[in-house]
């Protein structure tokens, strides 16, 4: 079984390689320029409409949206224990993270790197912006306040959960105002822990190159 991955660095298909190389899957990624002005890549667009990365492709087709993806994967891959199984006590809240940081922690960063995404005019991308990291910093606490001193998202469970926290973690720029990872000690910790696995070593080799 071999995966294809349409594929940026600086997007949420990076969580979804380390989740393939957690799970020591065969893939290929298809590198896919989201960043330009231009128009998306026709190939692209043929999987997936809205023109975003990530897209899986399988036996059966093409799968979008990350936390689709995610979860298909680790159900499908169970023998990695990357999420709980469906009536574990944990399945809920490791459904309820997941979706958590794919759309509403997603959302904020995207108020502040993509404010034309949110208004046609340009005098509303400020205020837009500004939303923005106002929620980025909440949804952050939120996070924070719910690990508390527990090891993992899930307890003494290590699920994409984390990884997927990771991802985000990366996300925070002081260029666009963000805040700092370290005013979050409890997700810095998490970050930190998953930061030293070996699937990050092979995504992330500038940041794992910068510590």
């Amino acid at each position: 079984m071999s995966y294809q991955l349409f594929y940026s660095d600086r997007s949420a298909a990076q969580g979804v390689r380390l989740i393939l190389e957690e799970l020591d899957q065969a893939y290929e990624l298809i590198e896919t320029d989201i960043k330009s002005q231009g128009p998306r890549p026709p190939e692209l667009l043929a999987v997936n409409p809205n023109g975003l990365v990530p897209v899986l492709i399988y036996e059966e087709g093409p799968i979008y949206e990350c936390g689709a993806i995610v979860t298909f994967l680790c159900d499908r891959h169970s023998e990695y224990g990357l999420a709980p199984a469906v009536g574990d006590r944990y399945r809920g809240l490791f459904l309820q993270w997941l979706f958590f940081f794919s759309s509403s922690l997603q959302n904020a960063f995207s108020m502040t790197y993509r404010a034309n995404r949110f208004s046609a005019l340009d005098s509303g991308y400020p205020g837009i912006e500004q939303q923005g990291l106002k929620k980025l910093m909440s949804l952050w606490q939120i996070v924070d306040d719910a690990i508390g001193e527990k090891p993992w998202m899930l307890d003494e469970l290590f699920s994409a959960v984390d990884i997927y926290l990771f991802m985000l973690s990366t996300w925070l720029s002081d260029q666009y105002g963000h805040p700092d990872l370290a005013k979050f000690s409890n997700v810095e910790r998490i970050a930190d822990k998953v930061k030293q696995r070996p699937s990050v070593a092979k995504v992330y080799p500038t940041i794992i190159g910068a510590t």
